[in-house]
């Protein structure tokens, strides 16, 4: 909307000056179809409904992973993955350093494990090894302004993050009689 604005508003300043200086005739003909075209687009992008942003959802990958049987699988991260994006949320996962050692006896990076969730790399971080994931997990909901999927309390993060204590900023779920299911029916504060 604020390129139309300036659009409508260098034509309006070409047209007057056009108007007011002799010899310059031909620039206010342009200046007049110019202010006719953003104005145009100007109103359009007035009348185009507001979009909601993503409803962003951080999940912690190194917690999740364990849900089904207690032993880590990529797979129940990636059905934790398919059904948010069902119900409409932006999921972003989050893993510790070690998770490719769990998962397949080796270290895996960030777009590995992306490839394997069908998601963006951009979307996926595996947190440098020494360091635990936890705070970049709630860094990211903070800064995205979304909830956390993890059965971790994060207990000892409560004083920087004190939204973990808001009714829906962390989901729970798991796995019963072999079906996923998650805590989503309480919705995050706003």
């Amino acid at each position: 909307m604020f390129t139309p604005f300036l659009l409508l508003l260098g034509s309006l300043i070409l047209t007057i000056a056009g108007a007011s200086q002799p010899g310059w005739q031909d620039f206010m003909l342009l200046g007049v179809l110019c202010v006719i075209a953003s104005a145009i687009l100007l109103l359009r992008a007035l009348a185009q409904p507001k979009r909601p942003g993503n409803k962003w959802i951080i999940v912690d990958g190194s917690n999740v992973m364990h849900w089904k049987s207690g032993e880590p699988n990529i797979r129940v991260v990636r059905d934790v993955v398919d059904e948010l994006r069902a119900r409409g949320y932006t999921p972003g996962v989050v893993f510790d350093a070690n998770a490719g050692y769990l998962l397949i006896g080796r270290y895996q990076h960030d777009k590995a494990l992306s490839s394997q969730l069908d998601l963006p790399v951009d979307r996926v971080l595996v947190v440098p090894k020494g360091t635990p994931a936890d705070p970049y997990i709630l860094q990211s909901a903070r800064d995205y302004g979304g909830q956390v999927v993890s059965r971790d309390q994060f207990r000892d993060w409560a004083e920087a993050h004190p939204e973990i204590a808001e009714p829906g900023h962390l989901i729970k779920g798991g796995y019963r009689n072999g079906k996923l299911w998650l805590d989503l029916e309480t919705e995050a504060v706003a």
